[in-house]
C-alpha cells in the first residue's frame, strides 16, 4: 500500500507535468479535446503503476510514451490511420522516440515551445475572452473549475460549460496549432497576459488546499512570461508583466515562515527576498518604460510592486507614491479589488480612518460579498482604530469565506488575537 507522502508526491509530479503533456500531444494529434483525453489515461496508468514501481526518472518522458501509444491506438481505430499514424512516426523519428520509452532522453524544449503554441490556441479570437482564460488555465495551469471560478468570482456549473464548448468550438474552427504572425498575434496578446498572471496568481496565493502557495505555478508562469518577452520584445505591457510577476516571486521565500503559515507583507523578513529576482523585475520595468508603457496596467502594478521591492524597511515605502499609482491604475482598470488595494495603501498613507472610509464604500459591489480579503483588510483598519469586537466579528467572516486551509487559519488566529484585546487591557 501506497504511503500518504509517496502518494502526495506522485499527484505533485503529475500536476506539474500536466500542461507540458497535454501541450505536447496537442502539437502531435492538432486536437486539444482529444490530447486532454489521451493526458488523463496517460494520468490513469501512472495512478496504477507508480505507486508499485516508484517514480520514473523522468516522468514526463513516461507519461508522453504512454500518451502517445494511447494516440496510435486511437488513430489505428479511426479513419484516418494511415495519415496520422505516419505524421506520429515521423514526429517520434524526429524526436530521437522509439516506442519503448527512454526516459533520459531530453525532451523539454520541443515540449517548452509546444505551451506556447498552446497558449496562443486556447486564446483564439474565435472563444469569448471569458473562455480562453478559462480554457487555458484548465489545460496550462492545472486549475480545478473550482479555482478558475473563485477567480473570477463565477459558479462552478459556468466555467465547466466554458471549458467544454471552447474546446469543442476550437475543433469545430479547426484552429491550427501555432504561434500567430505578428498581426494576429497583437490582437491575441491582451488574453496570453490575463491567463500568464492569472496562473501565477494561483500559485502565489492559492485559492484552495492546505497550502497558501503554489510556487511552482508562480515558476511556471515567469517562464512562460519571460518566453513571451522574447516574442514581443517591443510590446511594453509583456515586459511590465513580467516586471510584476518577477518581483511579487522575489517575495515567495518570506512569505511563509517555518511551519509554512503565511507571513504579511509588513511583518516579512526582507533580507530573504531574492535581490536577483527584485533586479531582473527592475530591469524589465525600466524597459516597459522605455518603450512608452508608463500607463499600461501591468506596469503600473509592477511599479507599485517596485515600490515596496526598493523599500529595506516597511516604514521606507513611499506609500503616497503607491496610492497615485492605485489612482492609475484604478482609471485604466477599473475594478473593486483595484479600490480595495488602494484603501489598503491609503490607509497606511493617510492612517487607517482614512481607509476605512474606503472599504466601507465598496460593502455594496456584489463582486466582493464573498470575497473574503475585504472583511480581512477591513478587520486590520477596525483593529488599529482599537475597535477590537469589530475587527474580530470582520476576521472571522474572513475565515469563513476563505477557501484556503492557512489562510483561514491565520483570519481564525487574528479574530482570537482581537477577540483578547476586547476582553482586557492592551488595547491600541
Amino acid at each position: 500500500m501506497t504511503d500518504a507522502r509517496t502518494q502526495a508526491a506522485i499527484e505533485t509530479v503529475i500536476r506539474l507535468e500536466s500542461a507540458r503533456l497535454i501541450a505536447g500531444l496537442a502539437h502531435y494529434t492538432r486536437d486539444i479535446g482529444l490530447a486532454e483525453d489521451l493526458a488523463q489515461d496517460a494520468v490513469v496508468a501512472a495512478l496504477e503503476q507508480w505507486p508499485t514501481d516508484g517514480l520514473p526518472r523522468n516522468p514526463g518522458a513516461w507519461l508522453m510514451t504512454v500518451a502517445k501509444r494511447r494516440a496510435i491506438d486511437e488513430f489505428r481505430r479511426g479513419a484516418e490511420l494511415q495519415k496520422k499514424y505516419a505524421q506520429i512516426g515521423r514526429a517520434l523519428a524526429a524526436a530521437g522516440e522509439a516506442v519503448t520509452p527512454d526516459f533520459d532522453r531530453a525532451f523539454r524544449d520541443e515540449i517548452d515551445d509546444d505551451l506556447l503554441r498552446l497558449i496562443f490556441t486556447t486564446c483564439h479570437p474565435v472563444l469569448s475572452v471569458p473562455a480562453r482564460v478559462a480554457l487555458t488555465l484548465r489545460l496550462l495551469g492545472g486549475l480545478t473549475t473550482a479555482e478558475i471560478a473563485r477567480g473570477y468570482l463565477v459558479t462552478e456549473p459556468t466555467v465547466a460549460q466554458r471549458v467544454v464548448r471552447a474546446k469543442k468550438t476550437l475543433a469545430q474552427a479547426r484552429v491550427p496549432f501555432e504561434v500567430p504572425g505578428p498581426r494576429e498575434r497583437a490582437a491575441r496578446l491582451a488574453s496570453v497576459l490575463e491567463v500568464i498572471y492569472l496562473i501565477f496568481n494561483e500559485g502565489y496565493s492559492a485559492t484552495t488546499g492546505d497550502d497558501w502557495m503554489r510556487p511552482a505555478l508562480c515558476a511556471e508562469a515567469v517562464r512562460l512570461g519571460r518566453v513571451l518577452a522574447q516574442l514581443a520584445p517591443t510590446e511594453p505591457e509583456v515586459h511590465g508583466l513580467v516586471a510584476l510577476l518577477e518581483i511579487q516571486a522575489s517575495r515567495i521565500p518570506a512569505r511563509t515562515d517555518a511551519a509554512g503559515e503565511p507571513v504579511l507583507l509588513l511583518d516579512q523578513d526582507r533580507a530573504r527576498w531574492d535581490r536577483l529576482l527584485i533586479n531582473r523585475g527592475l530591469a524589465a520595468l525600466d524597459t516597459a518604460v522605455s518603450l512608452g508603457g508608463g500607463r499600461g496596467p501591468y506596469v503600473l502594478q509592477a511599479a507599485i510592486a517596485a515600490c515596496h521591492a526598493r523599500a529595506f524597511r516597511p516604514e521606507e515605502t513611499d506609500w503616497q507614491r503607491i496610492v497615485t499609482l492605485y489612482a492609475m491604475l484604478a482609471d485604466v482598470l477599473p475594478s473593486p479589488v483595484v479600490e480595495l488595494n488602494r484603501a489598503v495603501a491609503v490607509a497606511m498613507a493617510y492612517g487607517p480612518q482614512a481607509g476605512l472610509d474606503v472599504v466601507d464604500q465598496l460593502a455594496v459591489e456584489p463582486a466582493l460579498r464573498r470575497y473574503h480579503l475585504l472583511p480581512s483588510v477591513r478587520g486590520d483598519l477596525l483593529r488599529k482604530l482599537g475597535r477590537h469586537a469589530e475587527a474580530q466579528t470582520e476576521f472571522e467572516r474572513a475565515a469563513a469565506l476563505t477557501g484556503n486551509e492557512r489562510e483561514r487559519r491565520l483570519s481564525a488566529r487574528r479574530a482570537s488575537e482581537a477577540a483578547a484585546q476586547s476582553r482586557g487591557p492592551g488595547r491600541d
